[in-house]
C-alpha cells in the first residue's frame, strides 16, 4: 500500500501562474488594440467637441491643444495602463480587481488638472469628458484580459 497523502499545495493551473507568458501575450495584444481604439475614440470626440465650438485653449501661454495631442497623450497613458496591468498580472493574486480599483483611482485623479487649468467652461467640460472616453475603453478591456478563473 501507498501511504502518500494528497495534502500538498497545487502548483499547476489552479494556482493561476502556469500560463503567465500566454496570458501576458494576450494582455499585450488586447492592450494594444484597446490603446488604438482609445486613441481613435478620444481624438474623434475631441474633433466633435472642436466642431461644436470648443476651442481647447489653455490659459498658460494661450496655446490650443491640437487634435494630434489628444491621440499622443491618450496613447502614452494607455500604454502606461497596460504596463500596470501586466505588473498586476504578474504579482497580484486578483489582478482584475486590483486593475479596476487602480485604473478608476487614476482616472479620478486625472480629472483634477482640467479643473485647475483655468480654461473656459466649455474647454474644461470637454477635457473632463475626454479623460473618461479612454477610461471607458481601457478599463473593461484590460479587466477582461486579467480575469483569472477565481475572479470570473
Amino acid at each position: 500500500m501507498n501511504s502518500m497523502s494528497d495534502t500538498g499545495v497545487a502548483a499547476g493551473p489552479a494556482s493561476g501562474r502556469t500560463g503567465y507568458p500566454h496570458r501576458l501575450r494576450g494582455l499585450a495584444g488586447s492592450g494594444l488594440v484597446a490603446t488604438l481604439a482609445a486613441m481613435v475614440a478620444t481624438t474623434l470626440a475631441a474633433a466633435l467637441a472642436r466642431a461644436a465650438g470648443v476651442d481647447f485653449e489653455v490659459p498658460d501661454g494661450g496655446e490650443t491643444i491640437p487634435l494630434s495631442g489628444f491621440a499622443v497623450v491618450t496613447g502614452f497613458f494607455s500604454i502606461v495602463g497596460v504596463v500596470i496591468a501586466a505588473a498586476l498580472l504578474r504579482w497580484s493574486a486578483r489582478p482584475a480587481g486590483r486593475w479596476v480599483w487602480t485604473a478608476v483611482s487614476l482616472t479620478v485623479i486625472s480629472l483634477v488638472p482640467p479643473l485647475l487649468a483655468g480654461a473656459d467652461t466649455a474647454t474644461t467640460t470637454a477635457l473632463l469628458v475626454l479623460h473618461l472616453v479612454p477610461a471607458t475603453v481601457m478599463i473593461p478591456t484590460l479587466a477582461r484580459s486579467l480575469r483569472t478563473r477565481t475572479e470570473r
